[in-house]
Order: C-alpha cells, then sequence, then structure tokens
C-alpha cells in the first residue's frame, strides 16, 4: 500500500509530533527507527503512508503501543490526562530523519 490509496489530508493529520526523548534517541541510533506520537486512531498502514509522503522515505515496519494517560491531582480533584499512541517507524537501510534540518527549512 502507498500514499495514494489514503486521503492526502488524513494522512496530514496523522502524524501529531516527533517524540524526542533519551530513550527515542537511543532507539534510533540502535535499532533505525524514529518514533511520532499519532492520532489515536491511526493505523499501521495510514502510518506508514504519511511518514513516506512527509519526509520522503523507505519505510520497512511499523510497531504501534498505546500509552495510557497519567492521573493527576488538581487539589482535591483528581483528573487523568488522555491515553495517546505511539509508533516505532522503523526505517529502511540507510535512510534517515533528520529533524533539525526539517525545521529550519
Amino acid at each position: 500500500m502507498s500514499a495514494q490509496n489514503f486521503n492526502q489530508e488524513r494522512l496530514m493529520n496523522v502524524l501529531l509530533a516527533p517524540q524526542i526523548s533519551e530513550k527515542a534517541t537511543y532507539v534510533a541510533e540502535k535499532n533505525e527507527q524514529v518514533i511520532f506520537r499519532v492520532a489515536s486512531d491511526a493505523t499501521k498502514p495510514e502510518i506508514k503512508a504519511a511518514v513516506e509522503l512527509m519526509f520522503k522515505v523507505s519505510v520497512e515496519s511499523v510497531q504501534v503501543s498505546c500509552v495510557k494517560g497519567k492521573q493527576k491531582r488538581f487539589g482535591r480533584m483528581v483528573g487523568r490526562r488522555k491515553d495517546w499512541k505511539k509508533a516505532y517507524v522503523c526505517l529502511a537501510p540507510g535512510q534517515e530523519i533528520n529533524f533539525a534540518a526539517s525545521e529550519q527549512g
């Protein structure tokens, strides 16, 4: 499946943000993977097509994990953050996404 099979507008809304953390950096170096925060109703084929469309790279595979929202207190009230979805995108060998360069351009 390629980006042509999906609605272009939908693909632009699938990826929300890259996850930048120590763990994400370690995973990127070790496994040639990039971690994204994605829409909670996004599917693996949609995520793959969105990354290929936006960053012009070839994606080998996508793993997805659902992250439970934390419980937080506001005085006496106990609130809960929203659940969200995280995607580990495995790039083809030799491919990479440079976020520092894409932010400046």
